[in-house]
């Protein structure tokens, strides 16, 4: 990785390219998004390749590099000022072989905080309204529930489950089980658990998903997080606001707290009192992350990811 920091040219007016939209859903960029939509003025988003010369920055989504859909434009000329930012939200291991890209890539877009431009999936916010008391929902049904898309035997978090499944009831839902939820009937559904299972695929560092923003937090259930070390998800989640499952030494013991945690109103309803003065926020709209850039564009040095690979998995 070599850098030097660019003092002498400052822009306040950046046009972003990007080169394809993620998954292949787009989104309109009318008007102006960035100004209208999130109050940052000076950053134009662009999906129009003929704007390639004179768009200072190029972003890139890895996911769609990685299945083989998309291409990098290596046979275009590039100006020295113009810089290509790599974008991924997945976890190191999901991301698969980057030496390719090695001497390419200027940025880097990611939910890690090391990123050159950090966009997690979620964050807590100061509530606007006066501190009050959360109402947490009573039509509680369920011990616990989890929604799981990609159920593979050689994930950490299917064996727990397995286990977990054997001490107390599990509700599962999803592709995996044939059981979808649509996006309508997500968080009415999780809301009816004392309990989401808001584990991730990977234990690797800093990989905090919707798992715990969205399904957890917004559905009214207490999460049971697998995933980084609980010192991440403290720098993130409210005070007693989760369960770790490294927290207790084996999932049948988890299992034996959860069954005494919903018998006790009191003390489950402990683990809601971060919503009286705090609220979520969700980032899932590619318009705002990408807008994100614009406030931090000019503070950060002209660089090249040399071995991208190396960052990936630090």
């Amino acid at each position: 990785l070599s850098h030097i920091l660019d003092t002498e040219n400052r822009h306040t007016n950046i046009t972003i390219l990007l080169w394809y939209w993620p998954f292949r859903t787009p989104y309109s960029l009318a008007g102006d998004p960035c100004r209208e939509m999130y109050g940052i003025p000076g950053c134009h988003l662009a999906d129009n390749r003929s704007l390639y010369s004179t768009a200072d920055i190029v972003v890139f989504h890895h996911h769609d590099l990685k299945a083989k859909r998309q291409k990098l434009p290596l046979h275009l000329p590039r100006s020295g000022a113009q810089r290509w930012l790599w974008l991924s939200l997945e976890a190191p291991t999901n991301n698969g072989n980057l030496d390719p890209y090695a001497g390419i890539f200027n940025l880097t877009m990611s939910y890690r905080p090391d990123a050159d431009i950090t966009v997690p999936y979620g964050k807590l916010m100061r509530s606007e309204a006066e501190p009050g008391v959360f109402t947490v929902p009573r039509n509680k049904t369920h011990l616990a529930c989890w929604v799981v898309s990609n159920f593979k035997k050689r994930h950490k978090r299917t064996a727990v489950y397995q286990r977990l499944k054997n001490t107390i009831p599990v509700q599962v839902y999803g592709n995996a089980v044939k059981r979808p939820l649509d996006k309508n009937a997500l968080l009415p559904t999780i809301s009816r658990c004392y309990f989401y299972l808001a584990f991730e695929n990977t234990e690797s560092p800093h990989y905090v998903t919707e798992k715990l923003w969205r399904n957890s937090f917004q559905a009214g259930a207490v999460p049971v997080v697998m995933g980084p070390p609980r010192t991440h998800y403290e720098m993130v989640a409210p005070h007693h606001s989760f369960i770790h499952v490294d927290d207790f030494e084996s999932p049948e013991a988890l299992g034996r707290f959860l069954t005494d945690l919903a018998k006790d109103e009191k003390r489950y309803q402990s683990y809601f009192a971060w919503h009286r003065n705090s609220t979520v926020k969700l980032f899932s709209d590619w318009r705002e992350r990408l807008c994100n850039i614009c406030p931090v564009y000019n503070t950060l040095p002209y660089k090249i990811y040399h071995n991208l690979t190396a960052w990936a998995r630090g």
